[in-house]
């Protein structure tokens, strides 16, 4: 069991997870889910479809995704 102060955010439980079951929670996740996570947690992130097509021309890929968020939690 996670435990976490009342008054966080619950996108913050994720963090408190140890680097290997993070990565395993991160599998489950689906592309969306990731994306909405990051886009919360750097909300002047281009993450989304339409903005990332605008600035990119292509969209993030689910695994893209798990690295970025995997980047931004453990180096935090």
């Amino acid at each position: 069991m996670i435990n976490h102060r009342l008054d966080e955010h619950p996108n913050f439980w994720i963090t408190y997870l140890e680097e290997d079951k993070l990565k395993a929670e991160l599998q489950n996740w689906s592309r969306q889910d990731l994306i909405s996570w990051l886009k919360w947690n750097d909300p002047n992130g281009v993450y989304d479809d339409e903005a990332s097509l605008r600035e990119f021309n292509n969209i993030l890929e689910k695994e893209e995704a798990i690295t970025i968020m995997l980047r931004q939690i453990l180096e935090g």
